[in-house]
């Protein structure tokens, strides 16, 4: 789209990589503006729907990083939590404050979403929108083109840059609306509408309600290891993470600290890989015997079997261990669940 001066109107939005985020860009970008995509990155979500959906409608997308000061916003968000840890509200209040720095850096016109009115109880009712709007710094702003109709003039629409007539008016939890929109519109392939946030799962929430509570300063990769593997807690400074599969142990190589996690790993026998994280600096000799031991018990052995582990250690060099193994259940009272 052109406006007065025949200058292309550029619109950056906020993209999940789901529907909506592909509806809300194609609706803009069929009345000529041209559309790039942001997606943020934290150890709770990531950018590969975003990307995904970027290629197959080729549009730009920007990809950044906002993980440090994610975790300090979720400490103690504002307006509290959803149902688990999730800070939606804040959450995306802070992503179009951070959109909206790049849309100023990069001559974007405005920020645009696909949020739609009512949706979602919490995070998407009118005054949830309005408080993130005038939070973020970027009041009049952000376009919401599916539910432009059902709220508020924005000051691009005003100014010409948008054709509202052009916009829609979805408001409300059913999503025929955006079925619809996607057949007019030739979308077949996206993601389905939950998940893809870890705060909205109870499980993770529960590991990470302790993490926080027993580590506050824990590092990045420590809350990237809560998404896979049995967690148990030690002491107050120690955890112990043992995989479950292959995909658990893919997470725990991928994401341990070699600087500061110590690896386990059965010599003969198949079985888990397991990572010890303390917040003290290593550990005690009992404690690295006993993650040796859990590391045993929940391998192909019997109760009672001598087995030996490797152990790694951050400044040292691998070590051997000889434990006797237990049984897996000997360890469910220490079970972070």
């Amino acid at each position: 789209m052109e406006n007065n001066s025949n200058r292309t109107v550029k619109a950056l939005g906020l993209s999940s990589g789901g529907l909506d985020s592909i509806l809300a860009a194609l609706v803009l970008r069929r009345q000529g503006i041209d559309v790039t995509w942001i997606s943020f990155v934290t150890p709770f979500f990531s950018s590969d729907n975003a990307e995904k959906a970027a290629k197959r409608y080729k549009i730009p997308i920007i990809v950044s990083d906002i993980s440090e000061q994610y975790l300090v916003m979720l400490k103690n968000p504002p307006c509290g939590y959803g149902q688990n840890m999730n800070p939606c509200i804040d959450c995306h209040t802070m992503m179009f404050a951070e959109a909206g720095k790049i849309m100023k850096e990069n001559g974007f016109d405005f920020l645009f979403s696909g949020e739609v009115s009512g949706q979602r109880p919490m995070s998407q009712t009118k005054h949830a929108l309005r408080y993130v709007e005038k939070r973020s710094g970027f009041d009049g702003s952000i376009v919401r083109p599916l539910s432009a109709k059902v709220l508020p003039e924005t000051k691009p629409e005003e100014d010409g840059l948008v054709d509202r007539s052009q916009l829609l008016g979805f408001n409300g939890r059913t999503r025929k609306p955006q079925m619809e929109l996607a057949k007019e519109l030739g979308v077949k392939d996206y993601p389905a509408p939950a998940g893809g946030c870890l705060l909205t799962d109870v499980r993770y929430s529960i590991k990470l309600r302790d993490l926080m509570a027993f580590n506050p300063f824990a590092r990045i990769s420590e809350y990237h290891l809560l998404k896979g593997g049995r967690h148990l807690r030690l002491d107050d400074n120690t955890k112990v993470i043992v995989g479950r599969d292959k995909n658990d142990n893919a997470i725990i190589m991928q994401y341990y600290d070699t600087a500061h996690d110590l690896l386990f790993k059965m010599k003969d026998k198949p079985g888990p890989l397991v990572v010890v994280t303390c917040s003290a600096g290593v550990p005690e000799s009992h404690i690295t015997e006993k993650a040796a031991v859990i590391c045993a018990s929940y391998g192909k052995t019997v109760p009672g079997e001598t087995v030996e582990v490797y152990v790694t250690i951050p400044g040292y060099d691998d070590r051997l261990v000889q434990v006797i193994a237990g049984d897996a259940s000997d360890f469910s009272g220490i079970m972070i669940s």
